[in-house]
């Protein structure tokens, strides 16, 4: 019988799975990439910059994001309602209040961001303030404070980060070898088969990158979905708030691919793209999932 516990557990066991996976890939193309330049300095200097970017989307992706969505900041003064619903649930979780954005955008959406509980933001649209029902209203910010709690924003923007480390180092090789850098490497049998092999990986490996992180995205979701429900002890409320939000044909405005996956749902909708490639999970699945748990 599925509870709302053994499925927050197995998707804990899944996505430390898949980020075990994706840091030990990282490292053999990086491995595969420095042999195939004839020295380590390359796969150092990789390294180094990815620390320098991981610092920077530590400290200043809230701020990156929220500028990014056109958000503003409301109080308890001027949204009251919505104010009571977080500090309460807050409450309920132990969690401090996170700061409150809007976006002003019929379509109803809405995400968590913030380096840690401490400095945690949700944001949510006009419209899916207008247009959901209390319960399904707490289902939702349930959800992006279970984001909160869980840390998934660092965990998603370390993810991010090393996704672009696969890309530019990817890049990197591809330049370097169509000006002749791997001449040299290329004189002997053992060589040439290892610059076919990194040629091939150059290309390969962003996109084994990207799907690695959207898999890990799908997991996050559902892992969000069920410590959500946990707090307000109503899947019901969750279940039908996504079936609003979906069955919505309007996309969001302010969206774009850098934060689509931070998003409750894909704010791309009436796109048909392949499960492989999605940033969230079926809708379906995570309905099924929620109106599955005893609690």
């Amino acid at each position: 019988m599925s509870t709302i516990y053994n499925q927050a557990d197995k998707n804990v066991r899944l996505t430390w799975v898949y980020i075990t996976g994706f840091l030990v890939f990282v490292i053999a193309i990086g491995y595969v990439f420095a042999q195939a330049f004839g020295s380590s300095a390359i796969l150092y200097i990789a390294v180094l910059f990815s620390v320098v970017m991981s610092f920077v989307s530590y400290w200043w992706s809230d701020k990156i994001v929220l500028s990014m969505s056109r958000a503003k900041e409301v109080t308890r003064e001027n949204a009251r309602e919505i104010y009571n619903i977080v500090e309460n649930l807050c409450i309920t979780s132990g969690l401090p209040v996170p700061k409150i954005y809007v976006i002003e955008d019929s379509s109803p959406n809405a995400f968590a961001t913030g380096r840690d509980p401490e400095h945690g933001v949700v944001c949510l649209t006009t419209g899916i303030i207008d247009k959901l029902e209390k319960p399904e209203l707490e289902g939702v910010i349930a959800h992006e404070l279970s984001h909160i709690g869980n840390r998934d924003i660092l965990l998603s923007t370390v993810v991010v980060v090393l996704v672009g480390f696969v890309a530019l180092l990817a890049d990197w090789f591809r330049n370097w070898a169509f000006w002749g850098g791997g001449r040299r490497r290329g004189n002997d049998e053992n060589g040439q088969i290892l610059m076919i092999i990194a040629v091939v990986l150059s290309i390969l490996a962003p996109i084994a990158a990207m799907l690695i992180q959207l898999a890990i995205s799908r997991k996050r979701e559902f892992l969000a979905d069920a410590d959500g429900v946990l707090l307000t002890r109503y899947p019901e409320g969750l279940a039908r708030a996504l079936e609003k939000i979906s069955a919505d044909p309007k996309p969001l405005r302010e969206a774009n691919r850098a934060t689509s996956h931070l998003f409750i749902i894909n704010p791309f909708k009436g796109k048909k793209i392949s499960t492989l490639f999605m940033t969230h999970p079926p809708i379906g699945d995570r309905i099924k999932a929620l109106r599955g748990m005893d609690i």
